[in-house]
């Protein structure tokens, strides 16, 4: 695969340099390619749903699909082979009363995509988190939800986690999160995550970001904090910048790595189509906290709808 992300810089640079990168008339071959990819994920979201139809006479709504693909180069000064690919997808089952929905994917989705993607903390644990897993709730709106299948190295895992949002005015909110798995060979864990956010403007949000992974098979707890200012520029422009610590808590509370970014995400040429370039620079306790500067470039697609 590293012949074809090689090419991933130059495919960006070709499409932003074109006077007509905005216009949608142009280039009717990604209209094929989203069209192609879309009546794929719904023909195996259907392929899926009959795999649990129990009455083969009985009549159902349509069974749909959504995929989001993402593709990335992260080179940095000590490294220029960080390449990354990401795949989701997500399958809306009706004949599992549309209270069940499969997700399969090739990295940790329900990880939020703010924290360091650029961290090599734990990488043994980051190497083959293909997942398949039936996820359920009660309700539509419960923020309890579960989780049951195989993960991280193809181990059987359950999972229970709950979401809420604690409102405090129009401007400012709490997120909290907690949740507990069990890993067949890796054993138990936890997470617990508290996310403050307040709203300068419209189109202004800053947020202060906590999240503490407790991993049974090493007895730590990896931590991560964040502060982000995120900026709406326009409709199809937005701007991050952030500072992001991660560290471990044996043999003592200590800081493995730190970054700072900024990263710009447009929406460009179709409505499911978004890049993105992420200047940062980080320190690692593993390079004595030595700069490290990079570029983060990545293209990703969205493909289908529930």
């Amino acid at each position: 695969m590293k012949p074809l992300f090689r090419l991933f810089p130059i495919f960006i640079l070709t499409l932003v340099s074109k006077p007509s990168f905005c216009d949608e008339q142009q280039r009717p071959w990604l209209d094929s390619l989203h069209e192609n990819i879309t009546d794929s994920v719904n023909e195996s979201a259907l392929w899926f749903d009959e795999f649990f139809m129990i009455d083969q006479n009985s009549l159902s709504e349509s069974a749909l699909g959504e995929a989001r693909i993402q593709l990335g180069w992260n080179p940095r000064s000590r490294d220029l082979n960080q390449f990354e690919s990401r795949i989701k997808l997500r399958y809306k089952l009706p004949n599992l009363k549309n209270r069940v929905d499969l997700v399969v994917s090739d990295y940790d989705d329900e990880q939020p995509d703010n924290l360091l993607q650029n961290t090599n903390l734990d990488n043994k644990n980051q190497q083959n988190r293909f997942s398949l897993a039936l996820q359920w709730k009660a309700k539509p709106d419960s923020g309890l939800s579960h989780r049951i299948g195989i993960g991280r190295r193809l181990q059987p895992f359950v999972k229970s986690r709950y979401r809420t949002i604690l409102g405090f005015s129009e401007q400012s909110d709490l997120r909290l999160e907690s949740s507990v798995y069990y890993y067949s060979s890796d054993g138990f864990g936890a997470e617990l995550a508290a996310s403050y956010g307040y709203v300068f403007t419209p189109s202004s949000l800053f947020r202060f970001n906590n999240r503490f992974f407790f991993r049974d098979r090493t007895n730590d707890w990896l931590w991560q904090h964040s502060w982000q200012n995120l900026v709406q520029i326009d409709e199809k422009n937005a701007l991050i910048c952030g500072l992001y610590i991660e560290g471990l808590s044996q043999p003592n509370y200590h800081l493995e790595e730190y970054l700072v970014s900024s990263r710009w995400r447009i929406n460009a040429l179709r409505d499911w189509l978004f890049f993105e370039m992420e200047p940062y620079v980080t320190w690692r306790k593993d390079e004595a906290f030595s700069a490290s500067y990079g570029i983060g470039l990545r293209v990703e697609g969205y493909f289908g709808q529930i």
